[in-house]
């Protein structure tokens, strides 16, 4: 399920993202995706690979990853979202929620340590950080 005034384009810095052409009110369920589920020994694969950047980590115990169909992989990281993601891993789908008002032209981000205001450093700026 994907709502139909979402889209996804152009970023000025960030390549692709994920856009609306209408206003969402907060608790909003903008994406219901379905998930591939993977092995801890196929993850070791992914992350020799692009994929390492658009997997997740699955399952109650973090020992498997997943690939979000839809939309779900294109949506950027912000310390400071507007959305957050939820995962169902009984019926395999991750779901994506507004936690705040959005307006109309907006980019709809989330912040890709799980929880919204979460501000541990993410990957991608803690290999910034090594160099």
């Amino acid at each position: 399920m994907l709502q139909p005034y979402i889209y996804f384009g152009n970023t000025e810095r960030k390549g692709r993202g994920v856009y609306t052409h209408e206003a969402i009110r907060t608790s909003t369920i903008i994406e219901i995706a379905p998930v591939i589920v993977m092995s801890s020994a196929e993850r070791l694969l992914l992350d020799k690979t692009l994929l390492h950047d658009y997997i997740f980590e699955w399952g109650e115990q973090k020992d498997q990853c997943c690939m979000a169909l839809g939309l779900i992989p294109v949506y950027n990281h912000s310390y400071q979202s507007n959305c957050e993601y939820f995962m169902d891993f009984d019926n395999q789908t991750i779901f994506v929620k507004a936690i705040r008002d959005i307006a109309s032209g907006e980019e709809l981000t989330i912040n890709y340590n799980g929880d919204w205001d979460d501000n541990k450093k993410v990957w991608f700026e803690a290999d910034k950080e090594e160099l």
